[in-house]
């Protein structure tokens, strides 16, 4: 049977008389991407606060590598990683100054830490700033230097809270490549609200909304929630709204533009053929058809059963 590297069990928390999260039961065995998701308020940051041991909760238990976060913080912490979404830094310092800080304060042993510094360094690529003033990285390499900071002790479980808010397209991919070489030695539990960035990322996901988890399971699994249901269409002639109702599988109509429509159906069953076909006989004169997927928004209140505007 497999260790748990993290094993969180009927976790629940109240801040006064409101629960925040309620029954939240996670068990992590292997190394990978695990998405942590859920919409503002869901409980999800609280989960994260308390597994990173920032909050104690009101029940339940969180156990790092066998560890109880409960009974045992400062054991159970050295298997920890964290890197907050303002990513905890000394601008002050220079980047060897800063990550030799970090490891003392992540209990390593004096005569490792050097080696720990220039293991961690050189896994988020920033060996060349070793003398550079934090304060003067470019934000996508501040954002190496917090994840170097999460993994300087060498932890078997790291959590990344939004890690790439606020980067450049090509910082996300590389930040993105960066999570994903982490996740090769240790588990790694990615928190972000953006679509592709779970896609392109995760091997597991976790969902929790309005205090409870309503998904867990493998990327495949997720995906089935996230097939196309509407097309937008770009027509040179377009037709009334009535005429695009009329096209089998089509249950309703956005008008974009003049010459812009969101289409939503109800079945995958070549409805793009049909819209096609539709325009040819009517001399539409489609000039783009593109099909959109559900917005994490609506994949929140279709597992959580709620309703949308």
């Amino acid at each position: 049977m497999e260790e748990s590297i993290v094993k969180v069990e009927h976790l629940s928390h109240r801040y006064s008389i409101q629960w925040a999260i309620r029954d939240i039961n996670i068990e992590i065995t292997r190394n990978g991407i695990y998405g942590l998701l859920g919409s503002n308020g869901a409980g999800k940051s609280t989960t994260m606060n308390i597994i990173c041991g920032v909050l104690k909760q009101t029940k339940g238990e969180v156990y790092i590598k066998g560890v109880s976060l409960r009974d045992n913080p400062v054991e159970a912490k050295k298997h920890i990683g964290f890197l907050p979404q303002k990513p905890p830094l000394h601008l002050d310092l220079n980047v060897d100054e800063y990550l030799t800080h970090c490891a003392y304060l992540r209990s390593v042993e004096p005569k490792h830490i050097k080696a720990a510094v220039e293991k961690a360094k050189d896994k988020c690529g920033i060996m060349h700033f070793s003398k550079r003033l934090v304060r003067n990285l470019s934000g996508g390499y501040q954002q190496r230097l917090g994840i170097a900071q999460a993994i300087v002790h060498d932890p078997k479980f790291v959590v990344l809270d939004e890690p790439t808010n606020g980067l450049d397209p090509n910082q996300i991919v590389e930040i993105r490549n960066l999570v994903k070489e982490i996740a090769v030695d240790r588990a790694v539990m990615l928190s972000t609200h953006i679509l592709p960035e779970v896609q392109m990322t995760c091997d597991q996901i976790r969902m929790i909304e309005s205090g409870h988890m309503v998904f867990a399971g493998t990327m495949d699994e997720f995906n089935n929630y996230i097939k196309p249901d509407s097309l937008v269409v770009l027509m040179d002639a377009p037709p009334s709204e009535n005429e695009l109702r009329a096209i089998p599988g089509i249950v309703s109509v956005e008008n974009l533009t003049n010459k812009r429509f969101r289409l939503h159906f109800d079945t995958m069953d070549a409805i793009s053929e049909r819209v096609i076909e539709a325009s040819v006989a009517n001399g539409w004169h489609l000039q783009e058809i593109n099909m959109e997927k559900s917005s994490l928004d609506v994949i929140f209140a279709k597992l959580s059963g709620k309703k949308i505007n």
